[in-house]
This record gives C-alpha cells, sequence and structure tokens, in this order.
C-alpha cells in the first residue's frame, strides 16, 4: 500500500492534457517502426471509462478516441474495440464508435455487460438476451465498416465447476467465441 501511494504521489501533476500528450508523442516516435514492418496498435480503452483514484482516464469513448486517431492520423495507429470498455459508461454508443473508428480497428474484444444501474455492471454472457448489448448490431456494424481484424470473446464467467482464472473461464469463452462466429457467418451469408 505504501508504494501504490507512493506512485499516486509521483503522477499527482500528470493531468488528462499530459497523459494525451505523452501518448502521442509515444504514439509518433515507434511510428517509423510500426510503418516499416506493417504493425497495427490498437491501444486498449480505459476500464472502466471514468477515473479512479483521481487517475485521469484519456481512451473512454467516441469523442476521445477519434481526438486520438486524429492527433496520430497514421494507418498504424488504431483502437482496440473492447466492447466491455467502452460500454462501461453507459452512454458509449458501441455501434458509433465503431464507425467513428472504421478502418482503425485491428483487434476487438467482444463482451456482454449486463447493466444494473450507471456505473454498476456485471459481465454477461455473449448472447444478447443475457446482458444489455444488442451483440448483432454490434457484430453487424463490424461487418458493415470492413471489420477485418482479430476478434475474440473478452472474458468468461466460471461455468460448469471450473476452476480457473477469474474472468477467463474456458468453457465461457468457448461458447461465446462459437456464438460471435455464428452471427458473423449469419451476417456474411445474409449479405450475398
Amino acid at each position: 500500500l505504501d508504494r501504490l501511494k507512493e506512485l499516486f504521489e509521483m503522477y499527482k501533476d500528470v493531468d488528462a492534457e499530459k497523459l494525451f500528450n505523452n501518448l502521442v508523442y509515444f504514439l509518433e516516435a515507434i511510428g517509423p517502426v510500426c510503418e516499416k514492418y506493417d504493425i497495427k496498435m490498437g491501444i486498449h480503452p480505459d476500464d472502466p471509462a471514468w477515473p479512479i483514484f483521481g487517475l485521469p482516464r484519456i481512451m473512454t469513448g467516441k469523442d476521445s478516441v477519434t481526438k486520438l486517431l486524429d492527433a496520430v492520423n497514421k494507418p498504424y495507429n488504431g483502437i482496440t474495440l473492447c466492447t466491455g470498455s467502452f460500454g462501461s459508461n453507459q452512454n458509449n454508443d458501441i455501434c458509433e464508435i465503431i464507425k467513428a473508428c472504421r478502418g482503425r480497428i485491428p483487434f476487438a474484444h467482444v463482451r456482454n455487460l449486463k447493466y444494473n444501474s450507471p456505473r454498476d455492471f456485471e459481465e454477461a454472457a455473449h448472447l444478447s438476451s443475457d446482458g444489455s448489448m444488442d451483440m448483432y448490431k454490434i457484430m453487424k456494424t463490424l461487418y458493415d465498416t470492413g471489420f477485418d481484424g482479430i476478434i475474440r470473446p473478452d472474458h468468461g464467467r466460471m461455468i460448469w465447476d471450473e476452476v480457473a482464472m477469474p474472468g477467463y473461464g474456458l468453457y465461457d469463452r468457448a461458447l461465446g467465441a462459437t456464438y460471435l462466429n455464428g452471427l458473423w457467418e449469419a451476417i456474411v451469408k445474409s449479405e450475398r
């Protein structure tokens, strides 16, 4: 706990603007290597999408993400679309974020959340009816915007008496992968 207090003290003068500027500096510095080797970077959004412990959050929704993509407007600079992180703020429209980041999403973590109240949610199974998110609409928006990156189910509940690292239950993630693949196949076939 003392070490944590020391770290908070070290970063007390780093506000959202300084943190953003440091991120831009970093992305511009690695840019030549990313371009040379065709490396696609995808920053993961803040989770949750609001400040905790007084620390600034700079990747919380559509406006902050488009600000970063505009500041470093290079093909290698993108986002990791994490529906759980963006979805932690119920005011975020995941599909609008996808549209705003068209062509700049190399990686997606897709999961469903069940909202209990503002800033109170739990991770749910991937099936739309098990949570508060429309998983079909999210996958369809990815398809409609030409998404061609890597997608995986994000997190998994512990089911069927599984003992594993919390949040990474194999069975639930396998069910999620199957569900997301099924949605994708249905979308692709319905567009033919």
